[in-house]
């Protein structure tokens, strides 16, 4: 009997924000056939442009882009979407002979992709009418702190002040009687390996205060460049409000509060600033519980200036190796 044939490729590369993914991304379009998928839950929405640092026209002309401007901020996007769309994609790509290239920041994604969904428990609309009257009278951040008791890993990975997803790890736990991470393990049958062969390169940055002055300065072009005037303008568009998830994101949220009148110009960047560093830490905790289950994903100092080249090299031997 002969040999199976090889499993096609597939890069992944994760990497937390103003890590430069996009750059690198651009890099290794220059030198292979490839198509990009976004990674990324914010870069779903339509006119969220200056805050999720969408990538332009220019770059975005380099190759064909995926997953991006999907839907108005007035929906919402989940992990079970994006694992179907992202699956469908890459059987597309890979049947055009090129290479899918997974790109973003969105971890709990990449997890779900390359491990599968579990059968976790539905929405149960009485409990979350009691977390949200709880949360009513003793705020979001003492809800976060007895999520951290109940489950350490799963409050770790969280902002104190995201509801939604605290609203659910406190679900699970009530419903299950575990932690999240004990209720994802018992994988139901929509849990299966992706067929092909993953080459994950990790953009983690040697320095994180390097990776903080990164994310400063890249907020301070985001507001020179017009980012409250656009979520002025989505204001106008779109009928939203403060707890959608388009308007929980990073950035926007404290754009939200400032037109709210919660927060003043002043406050505005070092609040915004402030939120994207603990988001980058909690994309970095995901990123080292990856090495322990991903022992193929290598890793590379986002802050070499050479980075873009490294990731194309690294990438370029492997598919080598694997012909």
């Amino acid at each position: 009997m002969g040999q199976p044939p090889p499993l096609p490729p597939a890069i992944f590369l994760p990497g937390p924000t103003a890590s430069g993914k996009t750059a690198c991304a651009l890099a290794l379009a220059r030198e292979l056939p490839l198509e990009v998928i976004s990674v990324d839950s914010a870069l779903v929405y339509r006119g969220m442009d200056i805050g999720t640092a969408k990538p332009d026209a220019d770059e975005r002309a380099c190759c064909p882009h995926h997953l991006i401007d999907l839907i108005s901020p007035e929906e919402s996007y989940s992990a079970a979407r994006f694992c179907a769309d992202a699956r469908r994609l890459m059987d597309d790509i890979s049947a055009r002979g090129k290479i899918p290239l997974l790109v973003g920041g969105t971890m709990l994604y990449y997890k779900a992709l390359r491990e599968g969904l579990s059968d976790l428990p539905p929405a149960d609309a009485a409990l979350r009418a009691a977390i949200d009257q709880r949360a009513a009278r003793e705020g979001w951040p003492a809800l976060h702190a007895e999520l951290a008791r109940l489950d350490p890993a799963a409050a770790a990975r969280l902002a104190p002040n995201d509801a939604r997803r605290i609203q659910r790890a406190l679900e699970i736990v009530r419903l299950t009687g575990c932690p999240l991470a004990a209720a994802q393990a018992q994988r139901g049958a929509a849990a299966h390996g992706l067929p092909y062969r993953l080459i994950s390169l990790a953009l983690i940055p040697a320095a994180r205060s390097a990776l903080h002055t990164r994310i400063a300065a890249r907020f301070e072009r985001m507001l020179a460049a017009g980012l409250v005037d656009e979520l002025a303008a989505l204001r106008r568009r779109y009928r939203l409000n403060a707890e959608l998830p388009a308007m929980r994101c990073v950035g926007y949220r404290q754009v939200w509060a400032c037109l709210e009148g919660e927060l003043s110009r002043a406050e505005l960047a070092p609040h915004a600033i402030a939120a994207t560093r603990q988001l980058a830490k909690r994309q970095l905790t995901w990123l080292r519980q990856f090495r322990e289950h991903w022992p193929e994903m290598i890793e590379l100092d986002c802050l070499r200036p050479d980075v873009a080249d490294a990731a194309r090299d690294i990438v370029l031997q492997r598919l080598r190796q694997g012909q």
